[in-house]
């Protein structure tokens, strides 16, 4: 089954629109994937997911595992089920807690020794057990568990983790292939593997080329965007990409700053997911076309304007800057729904046009539009 088709390259970068056919439907790329770690996207109802045109979320193996726990996902069918979601989900293999939880895992060349972060019980992730952790999950598309370093790495932590990483995707790639035999390539999941190498372009290339060759159905560039300057991260992905066959999805981990997912998608990345839009709307900012603010500035207490005036999200479409502000100054809680549907929609009516720049040949004059006005203020 062909799961990924080119639709449109640009005809000046490497940007391009495409689509990733899963399980559980189509993805159409550049896709930016809300991100629901522990089965739901913060202050962000079903009906409002459907509403801003969510084609994809994002979810997390080690958090569903801990909780509420792999029978109880099994008993509802899946996670699809249990948080009533009909598209598709990518999870995250639990590799991105091996370096935010550092105080409590111990690395093996085996696996992942975790206490849990909830009661401390012990927990041992292997590449095969996070196959089958995925599996009860029921996921659409499945991670390779990874070791992601801590920024600034050593060369010598970089070497060692990268080499942990490739051998576990290995593992995980032959244990994939014997747990899907059975299915129907049309219902089987999509396996990306998972490229490291901190900020050290030769390993980031020889990764690349180490996952090319295991012939993943995708791949996910993970640790970068943990510290690093925008200078590295771009760099290490540029080397990425050179190595990298065409023909397959690339998922940037982590993501969610706008100019960053336009520069990406110039490098000709297809997918996003960060916590950014939800965490930073519950802390009172919205993202605009015309750059980032906070609705409890004193300018805004008596301004009768929308948000953003080209977004069409039900916050910018019924509320006031002003009224937003006295509901973050109130402490309501209805401005951390409205604002994340605010910043989510905003961030998928990018990556649309960024998908029709690409599809228009015009990526170029569509980022450069983008750019002078989100960094005007």
């Amino acid at each position: 089954m062909e799961h990924f088709k080119v639709l449109h390259n640009d005809k000046e970068t490497a940007a391009r629109a495409a689509v990733v056919k899963t399980n559980r439907g189509l993805v159409h790329t550049p896709v930016f994937m809300p991100v629901a770690t522990q089965g739901t996207v913060k202050a962000v109802s079903q009906r409002d997911l459907a509403e801003i045109g969510a084609e994809c979320l994002l979810s997390n193996t080690y958090h569903l595992y801990l909780r509420p726990g792999l029978p109880t996902l099994e008993k509802f069918g899946g996670l699809n089920g249990f948080m009533n979601h009909p598209g598709p989900v990518l999870t995250d293999s639990g590799g991105f807690q091996v370096y935010s939880l550092s105080r409590l895992r111990k690395i093996t060349d085996n696996g992942v020794h975790f206490s849990s972060h909830i009661d401390g019980s012990p927990h041992f992730f292997t590449p095969e057990k996070v196959i089958d952790y995925q599996a009860s999950i029921g996921s659409s598309i499945w991670t390779c568990l990874d070791v992601c370093v801590k920024n600034p790495a050593s060369r010598e932590d970089a070497m060692d983790a990268l080499k942990k990483t490739k051998h576990w995707a290995e593992r995980a790639k032959a244990h994939f292939i014997e747990k899907t035999r059975h299915m129907d390539p049309a219902k089987r999941p999509l396996l990306f593997g998972i490229v490291q190498g901190s900020i050290y372009t030769d390993l980031r290339a020889e990764a690349a080329r180490h996952m090319a060759e295991l012939d993943m159905d995708g791949f996910a560039v993970g640790g970068l965007s943990v510290g690093e300057s925008k200078a590295q991260m771009m760099e290490s992905l540029a080397a990425v990409m050179e190595n990298l066959p065409k023909n397959k999805p690339v998922y940037f981990m982590g993501l969610g700053t706008p100019d960053d997912i336009w520069n990406s998608v110039e490098l000709g990345v297809d997918m996003f997911d960060c916590v950014l839009p939800t965490r930073n709307a519950r802390n009172g900012q919205a993202l605009t076309s015309r750059g980032k603010m906070y609705v409890k500035n004193a300018p805004y207490k008596n301004d009768d304007s929308p948000l953003d005036p080209d977004c069409d999200c039900i916050c910018c479409r019924n509320y006031s800057k002003g009224y937003l502000s006295h509901l973050f100054k109130s402490k309501e809680l209805l401005v951390s729904q409205l604002l994340s549907i605010h910043n989510l929609r905003f961030l998928i009516n990018q990556t649309k046009i960024m998908r029709l720049a690409a599809a228009a040949g015009t990526f170029k004059q569509a980022k450069k539009a983008f750019m002078d006005a989100y960094q005007k203020e």
